[in-house]
């Protein structure tokens, strides 16, 4: 006999993916803005330089909305703890986000 636990939510949830999936796409776009204005880039920077940040701001972007829907079990509490998860759920994410961007430009736009 099979029993289950209904009280444990699942590890994987669609929920889950459309965070980290956006988390994502916020990443790709505000990383897209920085290095697709740069007209005349620094010729010390290499002909790549773009790869790093396109890769490491996103995936930072990502890890960013999976600890936004891991504070989720703070955000459904009420009172004053609500308010302390979402306050920490967006500064939390606006960090993430924020340090991906140093990472992913360290060495070229970031000196």
């Amino acid at each position: 006999m099979e029993s289950s636990n209904q009280l444990t939510p699942p590890l994987f949830s669609a929920l889950l993916a459309r965070r980290v999936l956006l988390g994502l796409a916020l990443g790709f776009a505000v990383i897209s803005f920085l290095i697709f204005s740069v007209d005349y880039p620094n010729l010390d920077w290499g002909p790549y330089w773009r790869i790093r940040p396109l890769l490491v701001t996103p995936m930072a972007g990502a890890c960013a909305g999976l600890f936004y829907h891991f504070m989720g079990y703070m955000r459904s509490h009420s009172g004053w703890i609500s308010v302390v998860g979402w306050i920490l759920s967006i500064l939390g994410y606006f960090v993430a986000l924020w340090m991906g961007t140093i990472l992913g430009l360290l060495g070229t736009m970031w000196n």
